[in-house]
């Protein structure tokens, strides 16, 4: 199995790009929903993350609640790079442990896993190719202020919290540009499929049988 890593900073268009891919036949697994799974109710993380920040962001029946949890971190560096160290481990553990049922279901199939922070938490370098999306600046802003319904300037902030695009793009094996839309953006990701797919036949023609 192929093992691909999807990032990309937030209002890029990441999500349309995993869409994409997973129409086109490749497992998708998005961070998100395995950042969710590492906090539900009774599990490890989640009393991990309450032992640091209390029992303030937990609601009434023991869930997380997320939202106040955002608002401790946001904003405090220090914070969100705490949250990030209790959280990450966990979250890439659970991938793995998806990845391998993947490899057994598929063996010659494309695995992609979707995560905003893959950069950051050093993840991507389980990944044997790395997929970066991006956008031009103007065209990001825009489309947060549009989705979250933010003011430009709290779009702004949102964006600074986050590695800048420029630099993302230096860790790309492939880069998928969304400024010009979303149908510019298939064809771009159609072609890397189509170079996925030579590059798993690759490996299967080196790999012994």
């Amino acid at each position: 199995m192929l093992r691909i890593g999807l990032t990309g900073s937030i209002g890029v268009g990441k999500s349309f790009v995993a869409s994409v891919l997973a129409e086109l036949g490749c497992q998708v697994l998005d961070a998100d929903d395995t950042a969710r799974e590492v906090v539900a109710p009774g599990s490890a993380g989640l009393e991990d993350v309450v032992a640091e920040f209390g029992d303030q962001i937990l609601r009434a029946d023991g869930t997380l609640d997320r939202s106040k949890l955002g608002t401790l971190v946001f904003e405090n560096a220090d914070r969100r790079a705490v949250l990030n160290a209790i959280l990450h481990p966990y979250i890439i553990a659970q991938q793995d442990q998806r990845l391998r049922e993947w490899e057994v279901q598929d063996p010659d199939g494309i695995a992609i896993v979707d995560a905003a922070l893959m950069i950051e938490s050093g993840g991507y370098k389980r990944f044997d190719k790395l997929i970066v999306v991006y956008c031009r600046p103007e065209v990001q802003i825009g489309r947060l202020m549009a989705r979250n319904n933010l003011s430009r300037v709290d779009a702004e902030r949102r964006i600074s919290t986050q590695m800048s695009q420029e630099d993302k793009k230096k860790f790309a094996d492939y880069l998928i540009d969304t400024s010009d839309g979303f149908e510019a953006a298939r064809k771009r990701t159609e072609k890397i499929y189509g170079e996925l797919t030579k590059e798993l036949r690759l490996i299967e023609i080196v790999e012994p049988g």
